[in-house]
């Protein structure tokens, strides 16, 4: 008989978190304005400090007017740095770890530094703060009884260099605790194996063989290991094979396209979900509450937040404003600076906050991936969700979609080309179209007016992709796995005119 969680001592250690985080709820700017100092001061003799007058930063007006706003191509010089051997160059000491960014907003490959600092003070303290909020939140769990699958992705030893690239879910799964690996499973060996087929087919071995009660991954990555889990057993579920399955951890993308799929093939009406928002760059929110799905913005991660209100985005000089200045339902760039030396960094995510006691948020898109190019400002969120009411009103459920612009031509309208993997396809194309159409402009009236007699948008065109085509796309591009996903919007057609060619 499995006995409940809550009389373990791993039970009493993460409900001990919860009073720590909720000193933060209480005190946030007072939490946040002591750990900006308390980077600064512990970076003031790095090259990056001397050179933006670290020690004479005793205020954050003095750090507004030292140190600009930042993308990764104006870091690009001091990583390249720190790769080829440097010390104390953004943040104390060397570099041993460099994540692998998935590149959804360019084709170019990122290299975040990954400090000690940031592992300990973030990453994992994250990890475990899931786990608390999970805890606190469903006290009768008796998840810990069973094993977590983790689902993650590929590390590389630099063979000139002292230092290792790779997925972020593969470095912090190779520098786990050994209280986490005793409950975990792949072994390591399979979980860092570089060749993802080669990798799905271990796991799947493995992992028939256990009790697991608990999944972490990237949600469309996932879906996949499941149903190869279901090929091999013959199960028609998943709780047929595991049927203590409690608990699924996710991050790194949008789960609504998912989430039906998810609960087709796991039929437990009481299955938990629980989404974090984590990037390379750091972990920032986690979903606190059963009943909504808005994540709770953490304060005590080493990570020193501002948010650049996207009417400004646009403007030269961007200005930034403090967590005590964020308003209710609007759309902010967000700004980082953090324990692994990026220093009021673009991280290219835009949030809104959905409540300001505590600080909650969504995340809504992308600086970058948004289509503008009639003036319809189409976003990610406005995307996906007039998917999701399609999907709704024609039963219909989704693998994978990509949209981009079709370019006005010899005076004819433009209009955006949706290419779409579908799990279940709709019985009338036309009608689904029409939903995205009609949510599209109720929700946008930047779209609406472009498409305001099919002047200057006329409907959209949508594709039904053969099933496998993102997969195969991702597999040329070496992006099978870990944190890699499929691009939702683009400004150009060079991606889609690629997974056309596959179809």
């Amino acid at each position: 008989m499995r006995m409940p969680f809550k009389n373990s001592f791993l039970s009493w250690m993460m409900k001990k978190r919860i009073h720590q985080i909720e000193l933060f709820l209480k005190y946030p700017f007072q939490v946040q304005d002591e750990l900006l100092l308390n980077l600064i001061d512990r970076a003031k003799n790095t090259e990056f400090g001397k050179e933006h007058g670290f020690t004479s930063i005793k205020s954050y007006e003095d750090f507004n007017k030292n140190v600009a706003v930042k993308t990764y191509e104006d870091f690009y010089p001091y990583i390249k740095k720190l790769r080829g051997g440097g010390e104390n160059v953004l943040w104390p000491g060397k570099i041993k770890w460099f994540a692998k960014s998935s590149g959804t907003t360019n084709a170019k490959s990122k290299y975040i530094p990954i400090t000690e600092e940031a592992l300990e003070e973030c990453h994992y303290k994250a990890g475990k703060d899931m786990l608390s909020i999970y805890c606190n939140n469903n006290p009768e769990t008796t998840f810990f009884d069973g094993m977590g699958l983790m689902l993650g992705g590929s590390q590389y030893q630099n063979p000139l260099k002292n230092y290792i690239d790779g997925d972020l879910s593969a470095i912090l799964i190779n520098n786990f605790p050994f209280w986490v690996n005793m409950h975990r499973t792949p072994d390591l060996a399979t979980a860092l194996l570089p060749k993802w087929e080669d990798k799905l087919k271990k796991i799947v071995q493995q992992a028939v063989k256990e009790d697991v009660s608990s999944l972490t991954g990237v949600p469309s990555w996932m879906l996949i290991l499941l149903n190869k889990i279901l090929e091999k057993t013959g199960a028609d579920n998943i709780l047929e094979v595991w049927p203590n399955l409690e608990f699924y951890m996710h991050g790194g993308m949008n789960f609504s396209p998912y989430k039906k799929q998810f609960q087709k093939i796991i039929p437990n009406p009481k299955m938990n979900y629980m989404e974090c928002y984590t990037a390379s760059e750091g972990y920032f929110a986690i979903q606190d509450q059963t009943h909504s799905d808005e994540m709770l913005l953490m304060l005590d991660y080493g990570i020193f937040y501002e948010f650049i209100a996207m009417e400004d985005f646009k403007h030269v000089n961007r200005k930034t404003i403090r967590l005590d200045q964020v308003k209710l339902n609007t759309t902010y760039a967000l700004v980082i600076t953090t324990n692994a030396g990026l220093w009021r960094y673009l991280i290219g995510d835009t949030i809104c906050f959905t409540n300001l006691s505590p600080f909650r948020i969504k995340i809504i898109g992308r600086t970058k991936s948004f289509i503008n190019a009639f003036g319809e400002e189409l976003v990610v969120e406005n995307a996906e969700n007039a998917l999701r009411h399609a999907c709704r009103k024609t039963k219909t459920t989704i693998k994978e979609f990509t949209v981009a612009p079709l370019y006005i031509n010899q005076n004819k309208s433009g209009a955006h080309q949706w290419l779409i993997e579908f799990e279940k396809k709709p019985k009338d194309l036309d009608i689904f179209t029409k939903e995205i159409d009609d949510f599209l402009q109720t929700i946008n009236s930047d779209y609406q007016a472009k498409r305001t007699n099919d002047l200057i948008l006329k409907m959209p065109k949508i594709e039904m992709l053969k099933s496998g085509t993102f997969y195969k796309w991702l597999g040329d591009k070496g992006k099978l796995g870990g944190q890699n996903k499929v691009p939702r919007l683009s400004n150009n057609r060079e991606i889609v005119e690629e997974i056309l060619k596959m179809n």
